[in-house]
């Protein structure tokens, strides 16, 4: 599949809407329990800064996947920590768009003079989980039944990916 990552506008923020809430309401994949409304997505866009973009995969002129940096804790000592989160449109896996994202946003990162990335995912996610180890995140740790979903209790997976190391 042939697509582009660019930076999200606010134009984009319906297929970003739709690709989450997709999630929010079949998935693990994250512990939000009601969908986005307009309102709320379009406050988190505008809450974004430079050194936390929103990233979109496009395909014949489609937003396929989202991706994005957030702070990891709100606290200064922190700000040159991130979380990167990718979400891929449920028809769409497997086609690299996820690979690219979150490659892109590796990048990013280091441009942006970031230190490490921290990323978490419900184990159930094998797929996310397997994707973060194979562009370098090191498992660092599961948090025990952290979120409850679906009437049932779910552990996060937590990786990170030091910006400075070398990667081999």
């Amino acid at each position: 599949m042939d697509f582009t990552i660019r930076a999200a506008t606010e134009a984009d923020l319906a297929a970003i809407r739709e690709i989450y809430n997709y999630y929010v309401e079949r998935s693990t994949c994250t512990f939000q329990l009601e969908p986005d409304t307009v309102e709320s997505r379009s406050a988190w866009f505008r809450n974004r800064s430079a050194a936390h973009p929103v990233t979109v995969a496009e395909a014949a002129g489609q937003v396929i996947g989202w991706a994005s940096l957030s702070p990891w804790n709100l606290r200064g000592a922190y700000a040159r920590t991130v979380e990167a989160s990718v979400y891929i449109r449920h028809d769409s896996h497997r086609r690299g768009a996820g690979r690219a994202l979150l490659s892109d946003l590796i990048e990013r990162a280091k441009l942006l003079g970031h230190h490490t990335i921290v990323g978490g995912a419900c184990t159930e996610q094998t797929a996310s989980l397997a994707l973060q180890e194979s562009l370098g995140f090191r498992s660092i740790g599961v948090l025990r039944e952290v979120g409850f979903k679906f009437d049932r209790w779910l552990d996060v997976a937590y990786s990170q990916y030091l910006l400075g190391e070398s990667r081999c």
